[in-house]
């Protein structure tokens, strides 16, 4: 019997455009003129498969769990999806607090975000995308770190 991910590996070597992983839908596709990174990658559904995937490595990270202790965790995943659905171009609103008034006070060392963003890319990893667009998706989180960090100047207001 094969894994999701065996089967996901077998129809990515017969270079398949678009095809289901981990119950959601997955683009293949390079830099198209006009088609957003959160198009590229599948949508709604791959966002949401992504998150939900990245969140159980980021939580059972010993160093990164203490910071989700007391975190109302179903609402954090819908403020993440929404947050990685903006950052990506996509259609949703990220309507949640300003990233740095969010993790103000939490004491979020370069380490911590260094663990994060790894977890992101092993993530990205785990799912059929180009590596131009998982090391775009990094870029795109990476230009927050200040203000996780308490050290950018947040946003105009």
């Amino acid at each position: 019997m094969t894994s999701d991910l065996d089967q996901c590996a077998m129809r990515a070597q017969s270079h398949t455009a678009g095809w289901r992983c981990w119950s959601f839908k997955v683009n293949i596709s390079m830099s198209i003129p006009g088609v957003t990174l959160y198009e590229r990658i599948g949508g709604a559904e791959a966002v949401a498969g992504m998150v939900d995937r990245f969140y159980m490595k980021v939580i059972a990270d010993p160093n990164l769990r203490p910071y989700f202790d007391h975190a109302a965790l179903d609402k954090l995943q819908h403020m993440q999806v929404e947050f990685f659905s903006a950052a990506l171009d996509g259609p949703i609103r990220y309507t949640g607090r300003p990233v740095i008034h969010a993790h103000h006070g939490l004491g979020i060392t370069r380490q911590h975000f260094q663990l994060f963003v790894e977890h992101l890319f092993e993530t990205l990893a785990d799912y059929p995308l180009s590596e131009q667009d998982r090391y775009e998706i990094i870029s795109r989180i990476n230009t927050y770190s200040d203000d996780v960090l308490g050290s950018g100047s947040g946003p105009v207001e």
